[in-house]
Order: C-alpha cells, then structure tokens, then sequence
C-alpha cells in the first residue's frame, strides 16, 4: 500500500492527488490519499480531506511506501517510523503555495541528511516508485532508528568495560 498526505495546508495539492490517484487505476497496489484542501477528488483510491493523526501514524507505518509534500511535519513522522519518504514539494507557480520554500527545503534536507527523495515533477513519480528499493538501498545516509544507534554505541561502550572489544 501507498500512503499519500498533503497535509493541512489551505491550498489545493491536485497535481499529487489525481497523478496518484490516475497511477492507483493503473497498478494493482492499493493507495490511501489525504488529500487536503485539494479539489480533485479521487475515483481509484480510498481517501479523505483529513485523517486523524493516530490513524495517519498507523497508515504509514502499514505502507510500504510514503509520499508526502514538503511540509516538515508531513515527512519527518515517516522517517520517525523508519520509512524513507518520497517527497513532491509544493510549488508557487502551481498556485499548491504561497513560495517556494518546500523546493527549497526539501532539496537541502535532501542533500544534507540524505534520507528523503524529493521528486519535483510528478510525471517521474511511476520510475521513483518502481525504483523505490533500489534507491533506498542505495542512499549514502540510510535510515537507522536512534533506539538502535543508542543500543549499538552502549553495546561498545559495555563490551569496552570488559574488555570485548
């Protein structure tokens, strides 16, 4: 399953929902979009304007992938859970923002954390998610949890005191 969240913001996010919802027709993967203030209403998918969030949290810890705007809310909860979200920022010239600002954002966490994929033109978000493993795989920066790097450097830390290491 595909989660798809464009947040709360004011403005419609039509060019993500009737993309993804158009690719929910085409593809036997099922698609659950919160689609906002969008006008498009989607034919293919389950949807709603708004989720409550324990059950957005539950929708994304159950797909297998995550697409987001750029709103930092939106995509740092599924790096929270481990998942390495597609984002498709908002753009001003689309009428989708009253900015830029998710173009810019999204691309430097991009490049200085490496654990998102921003796709700016959803007509390549078919390649990025058939690609999606692939490109997980191989980010520089993949994701791993603070639990487990907290486990692993007090695992060192024990294994020193008794001299394991």
């Amino acid at each position: 399953m595909i989660f798809v969240t464009v947040g709360t913001h004011e403005q419609q996010f039509n060019r993500l929902v009737e993309y993804m919802d158009k690719w929910a027709n085409e593809h036997d993967e099922g698609v659950i979009i919160q689609s906002g203030f969008s006008t498009y209403e989607p034919k293919y998918c389950k949807w709603s304007k708004l989720y409550p969030y324990l059950e957005m949290v539950q929708m994304v810890n159950d797909a297998r992938i995550v697409i987001t705007h750029g709103g930092p809310s939106s995509f740092i909860m599924p790096l929270q859970i481990g998942k390495v979200p597609i984002v498709v920022p908002r753009k001003k010239e689309l009428d989708e923002h009253v900015n830029d600002h998710q173009v810019d954002f999204s691309n430097q966490v991009a490049k200085r954390q490496g654990n998102i994929i921003v796709v700016e033109d959803v007509t390549k978000l078919a390649d990025t998610i058939k690609q999606y493993d692939e490109i997980v795989n191989g980010m520089q920066n993949g994701l791993k949890s603070n639990n487990e790097k907290f486990c692993e450097e007090f695992g060192k830390i024990v294994s020193g005191l008794w001299g394991k290491e």
